[in-house]
Order: structure tokens, then C-alpha cells, then sequence
């Protein structure tokens, strides 16, 4: 904050020497004389000839500056000051009003400052005092105007507008195109501004504003007034709703000169888009989510973290029959060959993870919504990863054999230090492909601290959302490197042998069940015609391979392009079954829980409250293995399903499976880009309580106490009362 208090020190200075200018003679009816000077030329005008009869007469303070200078907003930014008016002496004058039409940002430097440029008109309403007499104005007007330097300045300006008829002159249109400019709730723009929230460390918080537009935001920018003690930064700006929702982040400064932390002050908010403004004040609220982002470092610790715990969560178990076979086919192996093998599956898992983190920035930059798993709601990803793990099948089956291109290979068998590289690598391909597949498998799970870091990324700049990625595929990818470093893990191994190949086969068949899950998962967003189309595809691969394995090399290319045809049939017929599906219910197997959901509805959830009744909020799809984990576990058993069957409980299910632009903007909400996720909502917590993504029945039931806390408060008084 020391730039900004020397930068306004500077300014006070400035003022203390005005140059003075000469006082203005006095003027009739419709405009003062221009007082001009090297860089600015500024006068009153009257949007009216004559007062009338009326209790307000328009007026304007018009500003016309030469090129490169300009004069300040009535909030200046880091330094400056805005044109200030005296109007004491004046006659007939009850008050007046200055109004602000939008500004412009001009960054310097690395000072924010917020002005005019070029002519500007500051709308006054003058009150009269006498209703149909003359009104004479006299004011002494201060104001800074800056280039490369600032120069203050100091005149007196006088405007006589006489009594008579009402009538219009001149100036009245110019007048009125600079007062439409002058931002109000911008409901006339269709724009809103949503919420405020106060997020990261207290001795550094992060302003976090959201709002939509019924029509997609250009280039929004959004200025920030509060107490004098604070100074803000430009916004980074987020896009997502095809452009019509905003999501901007403002740092804040000098906060440590502020009494209390910022949670709770008023602010007004003034947001531009070109011609479009709107303007707000509001208080500021708590962030809802985890409030970690004044640290990245510690989100990069968490996502490790939560990275290598994402290795035993349910989504990855089908991968562990690959991760299995590489640790036991290494038994009794050479060092260099354990080595670059799972170096190889290390890098195929940092691939996936940043080849994803380039997706969610171009989704992002492209205006839509984004999220952990979101992939796993088309039915082009789904039937892809049908196909992926159909050959891995057929690779342990030994129908396939995968490899990696040849400067690749090479490659990961120097930093496997083998001396014999084609010995080193003969199943590199294989193991790169595998810690691939299970990055995209991952995907669906959430691990303690993977949602937190996954939001943290998702809600910042592509630089964070790659390095956070980053950090959660090098978690991933700790159990390889750690074997990649210490091979003896694998070669100490027995040796493989016969029993090996029963083994391969029983994995190939879990793997399989995975693809039968997959198709599931298909059938649930677009059909079983959808979904039987497809298995009949990976069917018809594995048939393929089966009959290529054993074939001549002629037959083997007929073959190879076989499989080739028959996974295109396998993506161009599913959409075609899928648009003439019909409406699919979801079923379940207890009928007192299928009774018990309703669908989610965001705005319902207020007045649910107000009737002192709590909300349970799930969200889940389909392909989320953990959110069936916690259902079966939690949420539909034990003391969790009697509490929510009482009366005093609303169960509200919002259903992923397919993509669904409220329930992203809902979970954006929280700062959560993925699923599962719960929130409990009470009359003590009318903003909701989000639960951990691995879910408890203690913590659900401990929120539901949270959440009712104040009603039982208010009963208790009542009865005290009586």
C-alpha cells in the first residue's frame, strides 16, 4: 500500500498549488462561457431555457479535453481526485446533484485509475428553492487533469437560467445522451450483477463478483468503491453460459488499515460492457467454498495430494488389473526395463491430465461451462472409452500388442538407464497407454482435496489450470515414479510363469466389466439402442482382433482396417438411435427412496427454508461411481435415510448425468467444479453447508444439526417468552 499512499500524497500536494484560472463573466439561459485552458476547455449548460414551473432544472458541467489528458471519476482509483463543485454561491438553489456517467480504466504503470477522456458532461440536478423563479449559479469548480503530468486547476463558473415558460434549449439532447450513461441497476441492459463474496486469506483477500447478461458480454469491466482504506485491482474475467454469465475476481488491497476483515463491508459495484452499465451496492458475503486461493503453493500440495489418493478411490480400481500386470510381468526383470516402464506410465498420466487441463481452458475461453468429469456426459466420450478399454482387454488377452513410437521409446529407455533400448522398451507402448487410461477413468472420482484443488483451478487464469493439473497427474503418478526410482519393488518379484496367463485372462475379464459399466452409463444418457450399438461395436473389435492374432499378414491389414471401420460405424450410429429415445425413469430398487427425491430446484430452496424445513442437495450422474458409493453407504441407509424421510426434510437430487447449464452455475456457486457434491440448507444456514465429497454420516447429520441451529434457537426464546 505504500505506492498508494505516496501516489495520493502527491495528489493532495497538487491540489494544495491549483493554478488558478480566470473567473468566468456571467452568462444567460443556456451555457456559462468556456473557461480554457492549455489542456482542457469547461463550462455549465442548462438543458432547459427558463426554469418554469418545475422543481429541478437539468444541468450539465461539460469537459472537453485535448488529446492524451483527462480528469477523473468520482472514485479516481489508486491516485487523482474528481472535479469537485461549490455551490454556495448561488441563488435560488435548494441542492444540487452530480451524477457520474460511466468512466474509462486507464492502467499505468500498475495503477488502476478510472476518468474521462476526450468531452465528457456530468449530469446536475438542481433543486430549486423558489418554484418558478430565475435561478443563479455560482460555483467554484476544482478538478485535476493529467497526461504524462497532473496540473489542478481552480475557476468559478456562473450560469443564470430566467424564469418564464418552460422550454428546451440546445444543450438538452446532449445533456440527456450523457445522463443515459449514467449507471443504474441495468435492468434496461439486461445485466445483473448476482453476488459479492469475500474469498482467499484475510490479510489478502480476493473480491469474487458474478453476473449475467441476457445477451453475451463483450469486454465487461467492473469498478470497485469502498472504504478509502482499500484500493482494488483490475478484474480477471471468466466467461461461461455461452458468454452470458461473468465471473470476476478483484484483489484487494490495504486491507491490514482496515477495522475488521472485508466479509460484511459495503461496496458498490459498477459494471461496464461498452454501452452497457450497471451498478450496485451490496454487502460483501463469505466465500461458500474452501478459501484457499490467496495460496497457490498450498493448492499445488493438495492437488498432489489428492492426486495419490485418487489411486484408491473407486473410479481407478479397474485400472489397478493393469497396474497389477505391470508390477507382477516385471518380477525377476532387469532394472533398466522396470525403469522405463513405469516412467513411461508416469508420463502417460501427466499427458492425459494436461492434454485435459487444454480442453478446460478452451472450453473456458469459448464461454462454456467446465467441470471435473464432465467428459463422462457425452456419449462420444463414452463410447471412446468402451473402445480404450476393449483393446486393453484384448491386450491382456493377447490379441493386441501396444508399443509407443519408436523416438519416444528411445526416449524413456535412456532415462530408464538401460544400456539395450530395444530390450528396454518393448512394452513402453502398453504402459503409456495404460497411465493414460487411467487419467480418463480417474476423472469421475473425487479424492479429499481433489475437489478443492480441481475448483480452485477451474475458477483462475489457463497458467494456474495447467500447473494445478499438473501437480494432480505428478500425484497420480507417484506410485510408478516411486518404483521407477527404486525397480527392486518390481524385480524382487516372482518370476512369471504359466500361472501368469491364467491371471491376464481373469484381469481382461474385469476389465471387460468395466466396459459393461461404461455402456451403463450410455444407456442411461442415450438409450439401449445407443448402448447396444456400441457394445456391439467393441464386440465386433475384440471378434476382429481375436481373428487377426492368429492370421497371415495380408489377412492381419484386412483386419487392422476392419477395426478401423467398425469404430467409426461405432460413433456415427449412437446419435442417430439416440434422438429418437424415448424418456428414460430412473429407477430404484426401494420404493420409499424413489418417493423420497425431488428434482432440484435452486429458487424453491428459499422458501423451503422459510417454512423452517432443511434441504438436503445431491448432485450425481450416472457415471459417478463415488456418488454411488455414498448413496448405498450414507444417503440411503442407517440414520442419514430416517432423517431424511421426516416430514422437516426436503431431499432435492440434481441429476449430471447429461449436461445441465444450472446445476454447473450451481455448483460454480460453491467454488466446485465436480461431483459428488451435497449441500445442506437450514434456517441457520440459508446459504447452504457444503458437505465433504466422501460423505459421513456424521457429517451429514452434523450438518443438518448446523443447519436447523437457529430455528432451534428461536423456539427455545419463544417458550422462554411464554
Amino acid at each position: 500500500m505504500a505506492r498508494f499512499r505516496i501516489k495520493r500524497a502527491a495528489t493532495l500536494v497538487l491540489a494544495l498549488a491549483a493554478v488558478p484560472v480566470q473567473a468566468a463573466t456571467p452568462a444567460f439561459a443556456t451555457e456559462s462561457p468556456w473557461v480554457e485552458t492549455d489542456q482542457t476547455a469547461v463550462r455549465l449548460i442548462s438543458a432547459a431555457a427558463t426554469t418554469g414551473a418545475s422543481e429541478v432544472v437539468a444541468l450539465g458541467l461539460q469537459f472537453r479535453l485535448k488529446e492524451g489528458w483527462k480528469i477523473y471519476w468520482r472514485t479516481p482509483g489508486d491516485a487523482g481526485f474528481p472535479p469537485q463543485l461549490d455551490f454556495s454561491g448561488s441563488s435560488n438553489l435548494a441542492g444540487a446533484r452530480l451524477s457520474w456517467p460511466a468512466p474509462v480504466r486507464f492502467s499505468v504503470l500498475g495503477l488502476e485509475t478510472l476518468g474521462y477522456k476526450d468531452e465528457v458532461v456530468l449530469p446536475i440536478a438542481a433543486r430549486l428553492d423558489k418554484t418558478g423563479e430565475a435561478l443563479a449559479i455560482d460555483t467554484r469548480l476544482r478538478y485535476l487533469t493529467c497526461s504524462d503530468i497532473c496540473i489542478p486547476y481552480e475557476t468559478r463558473l456562473r450560469l443564470d437560467v430566467p424564469s418564464g415558460t418552460l422550454g428546451p434549449s440546445r444543450h438538452a439532447h446532449l445533456i440527456n445522451r450523457f445522463a443515459a450513461r449514467v449507471p443504474a441497476d441495468g435492468s434496461v441492459y439486461g445485466l445483473t450483477i448476482e453476488s459479492a463474496e469475500a474469498s482467499g486469506a484475510a490479510s489478502q483477500p480476493v473480491l469474487r463478483v458474478s453476473a449475467t447478461a441476457s445477451e453475451p458480454f463483450e469486454r465487461p469491466d467492473l469498478y470497485v468503491e469502498g472504504p478509502p482504506e482499500l484500493a482494488f485491482s483490475a478484474p480477471r474475467l471468466g466467461l461461461s453460459e455461452g458468454g452470458r454469465r461473468a465471473h470476476l475476481e478483484v484483489s484487494v488491497y490495504g486491507i491490514e488499515d482496515l477495522d475488521g476483515a472485508l466479509p460484511g463491508k459495503r461496496l458498490t459495484l459498477t459494471l461496464v460492457d461498452g454501452a452497457r452499465t450497471a451498478e450496485r451496492t451490496l454487502s460483501v458475503a463469505a466465500a461458500r467454498g474452501f478459501g484457499l486461493e490467496g495460496s497457490l503453493a498450498f493448492v499445488l500440495a493438495l492437488a498432489v495430494l489428492g492426486g495419490l489418493i485418487l489411486n484408491l478411490m473407486p473410479c481407478v480400481l479397474p485400472v489397478l488389473s493393469i497396474k497389477l500386470m505391470g508390477v507382477i510381468g516385471h518380477g525377476g526383470g532387469e532394472r533398466a526395463r522396470v525403469r522405463a516402464s513405469f516412467l513411461a506410465s508416469a508420463a502417460g498420466i501427466e499427458f492425459a491430465f494436461l492434454v485435459l487441463a487444454g480442453a478446460l481452458v478452451a472450453l473456458r475461453s469459448a464461454g462454456l461451462a467446465v467441470g471435473w468429469g464432465i467428459q463422462f456426459q457425452y456419449p462420444w466420450f463414452l463410447i471412446f472409452m468402451t473402445l480404450v478399454v476393449t483393446l486393453f482387454a484384448c491386450n491382456l488377452w493377447g490379441f493386441l500388442a501396444l508399443s509407443l513410437p519408436g523416438g519416444l521409446a528411445e526416449r524413456l529407455a535412456r532415462l530408464g538407464g538401460g544400456a539395450d533400448g530395444k530390450a528396454a522398451t518393448s512394452s513402453l507402448g502398453g504402459s503409456f497407454l495404460a497411465g493414460a487410461f487411467a487419467t480418463l477413468l480417474a476423472t469421475p472420482c473425487s479424492a479429499p482435496f481433489l475437489g478443492t484443488a480441481v475448483g480452485f483451478a477451474l475458477s483462475r487464469g489457463p497458467a494456474d489450470i495447467v500447473a494445478i493439473f499438473a501437480a494432480l497427474g505428478l500425484g497420480l503418478a507417484l506410485p510408478y515414479l516411486a518404483v521407477a526410482a527404486v525397480p527392486a519393488m518390481a524385480t524382487r518379484l516372482p518370476k512369471p510363469g504359466p500361472w501368469m496367463v491364467v491371471l491376464r485372462r481373469l484381469l481382461g475379464v474385469a476389465l471387460a466389466a468395466t466396459a459393461l459399466w461404461l455402456l451403463s452409463v450410455l444407456e442411461a444418457q442415450a438409450g439401449w439402442p445407443a448402448a447396444l450399438a456400441a457394445g456391439a461395436a467393441a464386440l465386433g473389435v475384440g471378434v476382429i482382433l481375436y481373428v487377426r492374432h492368429g492370421a497371415q499378414r495380408r489377412t492381419r491389414a484386412v483386419a487392422s482396417a476392419a477395426v478401423i471401420v467398425v469404430a467409426v460405424v461405432a460413433f456415427a450410429v449412437p446419435p442417430y438411435l439416440e434422438d429418437s429415445r424415448a424418456p428414460r425413469a430412473k429407477e430404484v430398487a426401494d420404493p420409499r427412496i424413489q418417493a423420497l427425491w425431488q428434482p432440484f430446484d435452486e429458487a424453491a430452496i428459499p422458501d423451503v427454508i422459510a417454512d423452517g424445513k432443511l434441504v438436503l442437495v445431491d448432485v450425481a450422474a450416472d457415471w459417478c461411481i463415488t456418488c454411488s458409493v455414498n448413496k448405498a453407504l450414507v444417503l440411503h441407509r442407517g440414520r442419514v435415510l430416517e432423517r431424511l424421510m421426516d416430514s422437516d426434510v426436503v431431499a432435492m437430487r440434481a441429476d449430471w448425468t447429461e449436461p445441465d447449464d444450472a446445476i454447473s452455475r450451481y455448483l460454480g456457486s460453491f467454488g466446485r467444479y465436480g461431483i459428488p457434491f451435497d449441500a445442506v440448507y437450514g434456517p441457520g444456514a440459508p446459504r447452504g453447508i457444503a458437505l465433504p465429497e466422501l460423505l459421513s454420516e456424521d457429517a451429514v447429520l452434523t450438518a443438518f444439526e448446523r443447519a436447523q441451529a437457529k430455528s432451534s434457537r428461536a423456539a427455545t426464546g419463544a417458550a422462554v417468552s411464554r
